[in-house]
């Protein structure tokens, strides 16, 4: 054959072609995701049909027909009840929260004091997202301020007695201040905490495989209810005579102590879930036990049970109310707490005082929630291609 017979190959390559329209945008989207069937085309009209319904109502008590300023129940009543509002009105007490927000955020924390907690929350609220965003160099040092430096410099703020600092107890701490005190700590020890126990409870040595399981079971049969009053009430007569530490505190150790039972759990599933092999490579590296679990096994482990490690703060992080049982205000309890104020009492104030402690909770929980979702994905390279 010649080589002019010889068939004509392309040398480039065709522009890549725009899909359909049907398909892209977001139309394409709606088609797909909302009516791509008829039980889902029946799904999204009912919901449609529901939001229609309750999505104006709501708008207009929580916004529209709301009380914003006032000094008083007046403003959150109608005529018949002694207030302000014509008949038949209805709408959220937002004066209340607004007067009350001190009490919410600080508790009966001193008033000319509030600067010392407002620090620490500046504080926090730097060093929290420089130690989660990747692209913030320096996680070694942002750690040590955070975990070591931060704590000490917060007791020093909050308690005072020293630096010329006036004493502040920590019964009059309440609020905001409280359910992130409570979270921060109880999170912090009880994630390492319950890694350690984890280990000890898969461990090969009797003893440490024992207290370990005992510590776990025990603490997981009992409500944290129970553990708060042991804690506060039942701990101190197993002191020594004339010893005794501050009911905060032991707050902070019953918190923190039935966390990381419930967090050993979870991360021993991970454990479990490591096959067999990567136990038998590290081996075969020569490492011991320390670089084994450090290097190779807990990475791997963490990994897998990030939503039951996620899962562990949130329910932490609601908790924090159950210390009203030890007469102690986290947010939840001193609102409920200034329901009794007859200055603010009206039949809308509590309805209210709840709507804005369970939005904080929500805002808290959901940020929580969504973070852990970006480092899934950021660390599920198992499933990205090469």
């Amino acid at each position: 054959m010649r080589d002019t017979e010889i068939a004509f190959v392309r040398a480039e390559i065709i522009p890549e072609m725009p899909s359909p329209v049907r398909r892209r945008g977001v139309l394409a989207w709606i088609r797909r995701s909302l009516f791509g069937s008829p039980w889902d085309s029946v799904l999204t009209l009912a919901a449609l049909a529901l939001l229609a319904w309750a999505v104006p109502a709501a708008a207009r008590w929580l916004i529209a027909d709301a009380a914003w300023t006032g000094a008083g129940r007046e403003v959150c009543s109608t005529v018949a009840q002694g207030g302000v509002r014509p008949e038949g009105w209805s709408g959220a007490c937002w004066a209340f929260v607004g007067a009350k927000m001190d009490q919410f955020v600080f508790g009966r924390y001193p008033q000319p004091e509030h600067w010392r907690p407002i620090v620490v929350f500046a504080a926090f609220a730097v060093l929290l997202p420089a130690l989660l965003i990747p692209r913030v160099p320096r996680k070694g040092t942002t750690a040590v301020l955070m975990f070591v430096v931060l704590p000490v410099v917060a007791v020093v703020l909050l308690v005072g007695g020293r630096f010329g600092l006036p004493y502040v107890e920590t019964s009059l701490w309440g609020g905001l201040l409280v359910t992130l005190t409570l979270s921060f700590v109880g999170i912090s020890v009880s994630l390492p905490l319950g890694i350690l126990l984890a280990l000890g409870r898969r461990s090969t040595l009797p003893v440490v495989r024992l207290a370990s399981t005992g510590f776990i079971e025990l603490v997981r049969g009992v409500p944290l209810l129970a553990v708060l009053f042991m804690a506060s009430v039942l701990l101190p007569l197993f002191l020594p005579q004339g010893f005794t530490f501050d009911k905060f505190v032991r707050a902070l150790i019953g918190v923190s102590l039935f966390a990381s039972a419930y967090m050993a759990e979870v991360v021993r599933g991970g454990l479990q879930a490591i096959p067999k092999g990567q136990f038998e490579g590290a081996d075969a590296l020569g490492l011991d036990y320390g670089q084994k679990m450090v290097f190779i096994i807990l990475p791997q482990a963490l990994k897998l049970v990030i939503p039951g490690i996620v899962n562990t703060f949130i329910g932490l992080f609601k908790d924090t109310s159950l210390v009203t049982i030890i007469a102690m205000f986290d947010l939840l309890g001193i609102v409920r707490l200034n329901f009794s104020d007859a200055k603010w009492s009206s039949p809308v104030t509590p309805i209210s005082g709840l709507i804005f402690a369970g939005f904080v909770f929500w805002i808290f929980c959901f940020a929580v929630s969504r973070y852990s979702l970006f480092v899934e994905r950021r660390l599920d390279t198992g499933r990205k291609p090469s």
